[in-house]
């Protein structure tokens, strides 16, 4: 997949099929506008492009209403970490200011994606808005096809158990420590990027070290407090493992503090990129302040992971 960060520099790509949104989670949703895209570009020897905007727009259009509180499910990184493993060909992210957000429907369509990538096919989402006061649809370009060498196609939206699934929904269920419903809404398990540094002394002098998780970007979604079975990949490697997830004082970044079973690994991965990955919930954040209490808890978590297939 080749990542560009505007439009000037695509190079010449092949009868593109094209489609447009923020893709926050890569969720099952989105896979599915992906796989057709991909399918749909195969079918006429073109390649698919994905464009995605940053930051997201409700966060540049509503600063102190609707996107002041908005947490993502992805950072910038996870979610190209992700689209990477869909097939796509091409993805285009482009910076998301005030002045972008003027471009019309018609500007966007004729001046970008006809202009300027020449798409062959243009897939929207269900319900899916575009261009200056949400002005474009998927009726809307029906109409341009009338008059301009492309086609359009719409996805149908996509449910799970007579759910329908969409980026709120999931962050609800990992706002809530549902961590398994959001997993499954995401076709994937809900990940953390980041380096690890030297977790809490506290943890390391009863016997289990910590790593911590810094999370890179302040708009990314961290999910309830509580202990949660996890697993880590740094370096093509995989280690099993239980994390700890606690709001801090000030109540900004909660402290994501993470422990591996492999005891030598917690320290050997200290200033190292990785990603954790969350497979269950296990309890609720508890407030032992008893180093026994603390070890003994922290034992009877750890028997309780060992024991589950992941």
């Amino acid at each position: 997949m080749q990542v560009h960060h505007n439009f000037e520099n695509l190079g010449n790509i092949k009868n593109p099929v094209v489609t447009t949104g923020t893709f926050d989670g890569v969720h099952l949703g989105h896979k599915v506008i992906i796989d057709r895209l991909n399918y749909l570009a195969k079918s006429i020897g073109g390649e698919s492009v994905l464009i995605t905007f940053h930051p997201h727009p409700r966060k540049v259009l509503y600063p102190e209403t609707a996107g002041k509180e908005l947490k993502l499910i992805n950072s910038q990184k996870e979610k190209i970490q992700l689209l990477e493993k869909t097939g796509l060909n091409h993805l285009v992210i482009i910076e998301f200011t005030k002045e972008f957000a003027q471009t019309t429907s018609r500007e966007f369509v004729e001046g970008i994606l006809l202009g300027k990538l020449h798409a062959k096919i243009i897939i929207v989402g269900f319900n899916h808005h575009f261009g200056h006061n949400r002005e474009g649809d998927y009726s809307y370009l029906y109409e341009l096809t009338k008059n301009h060498d492309f086609q359009v196609e719409e996805i149908p939206e996509q449910d799970l158990e007579n759910e329908t699934v969409s980026s709120t929904i999931t962050r609800k269920a990992l706002a809530e420590g549902r961590i398994q419903r959001a997993n499954a809404y995401l076709d994937h398990f809900f990940i953390i990027t980041g380096l690890l540094r030297k977790g809490d002394a506290k943890c390391e002098e009863i016997g289990f070290p910590t790593l911590e998780m810094v999370i890179e970007e302040k708009e990314k979604l961290v999910p309830k407090d509580g202990v949660y079975a996890i697993s880590v990949e740094s370096g093509n490697k995989r280690y099993r493992g239980m994390l700890n997830i606690k709001t801090s004082a000030d109540g900004n970044m909660p402290s994501v503090q993470a422990h591996l079973f492999d005891y030598d690994i917690n320290y050997s991965l200290i200033n190292k990129q990785a990603t954790i990955t969350f497979h269950k919930r296990m309890r609720d954040e508890l407030q032992l302040n008893d180093s026994d209490c603390l070890r003994k808890q922290l034992k009877q978590d750890r028997a309780e992971i060992d024991e589950l297939i992941y």
